[in-house]
């Protein structure tokens, strides 16, 4: 270490005050073995006019003016204070952290803070200066209008720093701001205990005495704080015994590596007993805690022995038989290695009872000496055992049987994404339900922001009619979004007002949040290749309602559009998620309204072009469609027209204002030789027909503004589960069957790239269309939901007839490979 040399630095400043010659050359910095040098050590809160090592080292090198300012510095007074009182303690050599490391060098830095607990303990007596205490006597009474900025206490014992350096040395004295002694570590043990949170013994005898959990003392640093985010875990190396890199700029990772640190060298399972700090409800992630101050509550926390672990585990959960306790060997416990998947540890668990993935966890600590064995909240997602936070971790009842397993626990830092839910529930205060409101209360009542602290809000309704009342909870978890539906009857004779039964509600739904987001990704993934887009129907019971959720996600800005809606008719199916193949789910500017289903019985029948420029797949037309065209569509090769929305809208309103968007159309390759043809390819090389040639193709869709979005929802009663029209791709006749020769020659070629096993079978056909179901006009159809399309004969011919049709064209399909081959 680098220490002061007190004679040489008093020399010093003797002659630069009396203005005589100073010798350059003299070194007032040397370097000396901490463990073979007699020396003291200065324990400070830093300020503004510190003096660092550059400057220490070249006073005597400055010019006149710039030494006096660096001279007058109370960071200087403190240094040249600490020399004068080391000199009357017969002490030759102090270290001050200022002065004493170069901190322009990474490595001594490094060093110095891996080595500042050894040094500290290896001092002859340390100054702690309290710099704002002006009294002659020792504040022991919190005094908060003295101290306004450190909790009623000097400013000394509010620094992460001095923390260590108050524990690790043995004989420490105080002094005030203008040096006055008053008082040591020994004679205000107990002031410094209540002050403080460290007992007495560990004042009084050292870490060596009786080490603590590491929990606790992790808990003596909750209410410190430090410049430097990463300060917060290197001010801790000592106490906790263990060495790391110093890696400024990391933030909050420090404590997590310091955390992982303390796993591989100890067998201390009191490192997951942290809990929240105040003012965050919920927290889900990664095992480790961000700062100290998520341990504040552990001040008093003790490790419990294997056997009375399990004894205490028995006497708090009721009647466990003995033979259902598992039995766990001391191994077992005290190994939990650090892999790449997670921390690999055996736990006791109990699964909650309504949930298959959240559990309680027990842990041998416990917070006081007569207080059952710590238990947490773990939560299981994608094979990873992660922390889960509710309102209240006892707010539900486990199944009593708890298990031993191995386990992984998460110590990965996961990207939490907020997520916005833009509500549509007017349809429900329409038909005459009331809106109760919203727990946790949100400033729009139809927009919802959830994040990874505040995971989860409901609205509240009541069908006062049929006596009953539900809830809609929005959710996210692990940035999955969810929603789900629960309900009460005989609201207005329960016993609970709906804000308590939200309280309750809103637990219920923390709990099983995995399960609820699991369900969404299940349904989602029927559906990824087109959209996300998905169906809740649930039967409100003691009523004759149905609720309809519907619900979109969008990535850019992350956002879920959901619209909730009543119908009076009865289902009683399972409440679960359907998902649906849609258009259009990635424009936010798309509301649920606007939203094409797909007909995904035709995608074996695709052609591929460029819309705009932007690719898509369409369907051969049939003979006489056009854009608007409404109907059944039983198969899709037999759309039966049953109308056309211009003509119906026609006699409305004003034609100008539902005109067609026009679209230019592009394929992969043009020609050369004539640019008014575009080449569209068959998805599939063995069907029938490979190619299409457009000869001057226009594109039309539908419009998909607010005002046309609105009239497929006027129509969505008479319309239900029709299909549409939306987009067709039409070429004039004249001409269309006159291909020129080279462009049929480059065609060919083009195809055998692709396709060289194949022969071209090149044609001309006039048009190319979309097919799809308005979201709106939607009705999903089930055992308990009529099927309002047609009669059950009528729908049974026209399956039949489909799966003919079907193996028709996987019969021709064989054939033109067997040929090719």
């Amino acid at each position: 270490m680098r220490l002061i040399n007190i004679q040489a630095f008093l020399e010093r400043e003797d002659l630069i005050r009396e203005r005589k010659h100073v010798d350059r050359r003299t070194k007032v910095l040397e370097f000396c073995d901490d463990e073979a040098t007699d020396y003291a050590i200065l324990s400070h809160r830093w300020i503004d006019e510190e003096v660092d090592y550059d400057e220490m080292v070249e006073l005597a090198k400055m010019e006149q003016e710039e030494r006096d300012e660096i001279r007058q510095r109370e960071g200087y007074r403190k240094i040249l204070s600490s020399c004068e009182q080391a000199k009357k303690d017969g002490c030759k050599w102090v270290w001050v952290d200022t002065c004493c490391i170069d901190k322009r060098s990474s490595a001594e830095l490094s060093e110095a803070i891996n080595s500042m607990y050894r040094w500290y303990e290896n001092s002859r007596v340390c100054y702690a200066y309290l710099h704002d205490v002006p009294g002659s006597s020792f504040p022991t009474e919190h005094d908060v209008t003295t101290y306004p900025n450190s909790n009623g206490c000097p400013e000394w014992f509010s620094r992460g720093w001095t923390l260590q350096e108050m524990i690790a040395s043995s004989n420490v004295q105080f002094f005030n701001k203008d040096w006055q002694h008053i008082g040591s570590k020994m004679s205000l043990a107990p002031t410094l205990s209540d002050i403080t949170g460290v007992p007495q013994h560990i004042l009084m005898h050292g870490l060596s005495s009786n080490r603590p959990c590491v929990a606790q003392i992790i808990s003596w640093a909750a209410n410190r704080t430090t410049t430097r985010v990463e300060d917060r875990a290197y001010s801790l190396l000592g106490l906790l015994d263990v060495n790391m890199p110093m890696l400024y700029g990391e933030g909050k990772k420090a404590f997590h590596r310091l955390q992982l640190e303390i796993i591989r060298t100890s067998n201390d399972q009191s490192i997951f007993a942290w809990g929240i700090p105040v003012g965050e409800i919920h927290r889900v992630g990664s095992v480790l805690a961000d700062d100290p101050t998520f341990f504040r509550d552990c001040a008093e926390m003790e490790l419990i022995d294997h056997d009375e672990f399990l004894q205490e585990v028995k006497n708090e959960i009721e009647d466990i038989p003995e033979d259902k306790l598992p039995s766990i060997g001391e191994d077992q416990l005290g190994v939990f290695p650090i892999t790449n998947r997670g921390i690999q540890i055996w736990l006791l668990l109990d699964r909650y009872i309504g949930s298959r993935s959240v559990f309680k966890a027990w842990l041998p600590c416990c917070h006081h000496p007569w207080d059952p064995p710590v238990s947490i909240t773990l939560s299981l997602w994608k094979s990873n055992y992660c922390r889960y936070f509710t309102l209240s971790q006892d707010a539900f009842a486990t199944e009593g049987t708890p298990q031993f397993r191995q386990v992984y626990l998460r110590y990965q830092d996961l990207l939490h994404r907020d997520i916005t839910f833009e509500i549509d529930d007017s349809a429900i205060t329409e038909n005459g339900l009331t809106y109760c409101g919203t727990i946790p209360s949100e400033p729009s009542k139809n927009t919802v922001t959830l994040t990874n602290t505040k995971p989860l809000c409901i609205k509240f309704y009541c069908d006062s009619q049929a006596d009953c009342r539900f809830a809609v909870g929005f959710g996210q978890y692990f940035g999955q979004d969810w929603i789900n539906v629960v309900y009460e009857a005989h609201a207005t004779t329960s016993v609970y007002s709906w804000q308590d039964y939200a309280i309750y509600k809103y637990e219920e739904m923390v709990v099983r949040g995995p399960e609820y987001a699991q369900s969404m990704i299940e349904a989602r993934s029927t559906s990824e290749r087109y959209g996300r887009v998905c169906i809740m129907h649930t039967h409100l019971p003691w009523s004759t309602w149905t609720l309809r959720t519907s619900c979109i996600m969008w990535e850019s800005p992350r956002s879920c559009g959901v619209k909730l809606e009543i119908f009076p008719y009865s289902h009683n199916g399972p409440d679960k998620w359907t998902g649906f193949a849609v258009e259009r789910n990635n424009d936010p500017n798309c509301g649920l309204q606007g939203l094409m289903i797909r007909d995904s019985s035709s995608e074996q029948n695709l052609y591929k072009l460029f819309v705009d420029k932007v690719p898509m797949e369409l369907s051969p037309a049939l003979e006489g469609i056009e854009l608007g065209d409404y109907g059944y569509l039983a198969d899709p090769e037999d759309f039966q027209c049953e109308g056309n929305l211009f003509a119906d809208l026609k006699s409305m309103i004003s034609e100008s204002d539902i005109i067609p968007r026009q679209h230019e159309i592009y394929s992969r390759h043009r020609f050369d030789g004539d640019s008014d043809y575009v080449v569209a390819f068959h998805h599939n090389p063995w069907a029938e027909r490979p190619s299409v040639f457009l000869y001057k193709p226009l594109g039309l869709s539908l419009p998909n503004d607010h005002h046309f979005n609105s009239l497929l929802s006027s129509l969505s009663t008479r319309l239900i589960n029709r299909y549409l029209v939306t987009r067709v791709i039409r070429c004039p006749t004249e001409q269309s069957n006159d291909i020129p020769e080279e462009c049929t020659h480059i065609c060919t070629q083009l195809f055998h790239t692709f396709y060289p096993s194949l022969d071209t079978n090149t044609s001309m056909t006039t048009h190319l269309c979309t097919i799809a179901k308005p979201f709106v006009w939607l009705r999903v159809e089930d055992a308990d939901f009529p099927s309002m399309e047609s009669s059950g004969d009528e729908l049974g011919l026209r399956r039949k007839m489909k799966e003919i049709r079907r193996q028709q064209n996987w019969r021709k399909q064989l054939k033109m490979r067997d040929e090719a081959e």
